[in-house]
């Protein structure tokens, strides 16, 4: 017996050094990713090493690590689907031992540990030693940015303790929830990420139908489109005067600041016909409508995903995304159509991620917050990485709520109260496939709205919210034309 027993905990403890060897492996490989991504876009500063160069190294590295955490929130419910689909099809090979519903439970219990650091802790410490400069009267230095970074942040912990105190005595005041309120650690901390997680979810509801219908755009500006009743070589010789005009007028007048940013618009627009010059005809007539038609059918089938996930809640309980205790890891599949079922739902998963992130920056209380190349400051990046985090973390959430997927949400990502709420989950469900749908038809209704208005007479009264409506484009005969 005792024979036994060490065995079982060799085992064990064999088990548990594999799946932590696996989870730092996986991590390394985020953090490297991210590492690269966020030096891309951070502004590049003198290589001296001064107090200000260690500290914006220190801020570096914990938006590394919060973007590699972001990373991980996104990938653990694909890696869990298709993880569950694998050891359905392989249950007895050895290779995929490692594989098992342990290591998947462990991932998600992880990944919501460290979104609650970086989120409480990491990233308000990373801004407020940016911010930092150290109290009067003492000596500046490291250990005083320090100091008072700990200060800060004793004192923000102490607000959002008391403001979480007084809504859910508000909220809810009976003798119990009086109680539970002196209980830091299993009271105050999931309550408090139960209401990031809610207003994370509000904000992909936001973000994501504004960037499923901007997704159309953004992927007709990275392919080429087709030429149709089309003179390349005339526009091409309109946009080379153009910028030959414009130099010679900067050889001659001061102000030369505005004549610059018309100078990059031009050179913008010249570097894109080129681009479109040199196109195949594979490319323009074969790509751009498979990719837009692709895109089409793929928002579609979200939103009727979601309409038959409203219609599955009104007549089961099971449809609730809290609760529904599932099968387990490897027992049996979540999807009616097996393997390419669940394929279809990682796919519509990172869509989702991509519209949201795209719609996140197309919103313009947030226009100004997009990273650019070699000239974002460490602060901007502390925010994106917070919003980023916000996003990925609500993204299994929604995903769940609004039926993208059967896979029960593990570890405290399943504990949020309000998901146990019929109400607040189908009002979820009806907003987002409404939402959806108003952008979609306003999307693609601009146009014939465009020209109503023109017809009524009425496009000089820029009822239009479309910003190509102050632009102005070459048209084929040489003429500016306002669109």
């Amino acid at each position: 017996m005792e024979a036994d027993e060490v065995t079982i905990r060799e085992q064990n403890f064999h088990s548990q050094v594999r799946e932590y060897t696996i989870c730092f492996l996986l991590f390394a490989v985020l953090y490297i990713v991210s590492y690269f991504i966020i030096t891309r876009y951070k502004r590049k500063a003198d290589e001296q090493e001064d107090e200000d160069a260690i500290v914006n190294r220190i801020s570096l590295f914990l938006s590394t690590f919060t973007l590699a955490v972001s990373a991980g929130a996104v990938l653990l419910l694909p890696f869990s689907i298709i993880s569950n689909e694998i050891l359905l099809s392989f249950p007895q090979n050895y290779y995929i031992q490692w594989l098992n519903g342990s290591l998947i439970h462990g991932l998600w219990n992880l990944a919501s540990l460290f979104s609650n650091l970086c989120l409480f802790v990491l990233m308000p410490f990373a801004f407020f030693f940016l911010e930092s400069e150290g109290f009067a009267g003492l000596k500046k230095g490291i250990r005083a940015r320090i100091l008072e970074t700990l200060v800060m942040l004793i004192l923000l912990a102490l607000l959002i303790l008391g403001i979480v105190w007084v809504a859910s005595a508000l909220i809810d005041n009976d003798a119990a929830s009086m109680e539970s309120l002196y209980d830091l650690w299993e009271f105050y901390l999931p309550y408090l990420y139960s209401c990031i997680s809610l207003m994370g979810c509000l904000l992909l509801l936001l973000c994501t139908p504004v960037g499923l219908s901007r997704m159309f755009t953004v992927m007709g500006q990275l392919l080429v489109k087709p030429t149709i009743l089309e003179d390349l070589d005339e526009q091409m010789y309109i946009i080379t005067l153009e910028e030959e005009a414009i130099q010679r007028r900067l050889n001659v007048e001061y102000q030369a600041a505005e004549l610059e940013r018309e100078l990059e618009k031009v050179k913008s627009k010249k570097t894109n016909l080129e681009r479109r010059k040199k196109a195949s005809a594979w490319e323009r007539n074969l790509v751009y409508p498979a990719v837009m038609i692709l895109l089409l059918i793929e928002t579609s089938f979200s939103v009727l995903l979601v309409a038959f996930n409203i219609l599955y809640l009104l007549v089961d309980e099971t449809a609730m995304p809290k609760g529904s205790g599932g099968p387990g890891i490897g027992n049996a599949s979540l999807s009616t159509f097996g393997f390419v079922g669940a394929a279809l739902e990682i796919i519509l998963i990172f869509y989702l991620m991509v519209s949201s992130v795209v719609g996140f920056y197309s919103l313009r209380f947030f226009e100004n917050f997009t990273p650019r190349k070699d000239d974002t400051t460490m602060t901007k990046i502390i925010g994106n990485c917070v919003s980023i985090l916000v996003l990925s973390s609500a993204l299994p959430v929604m995903s769940r709520t609004l039926g993208i997927t059967r896979f029960d949400l593990l570890g405290d990502f399943g504990r949020f109260n309000w998901l146990g709420n019929f109400y607040i989950v189908l009002s979820y469900n009806l907003l987002f496939a409404i939402m959806t749908t108003l952008c979609l038809v306003r999307k693609f209704t601009s146009a014939v709205r465009e020209e109503l208005l023109k017809a009524l007479g009425l496009d000089k009264l820029h009822l239009s919210n479309n910003p190509r409506d102050s632009e102005t484009k070459p048209s084929a005969n040489g003429h500016q034309k306002t669109l």
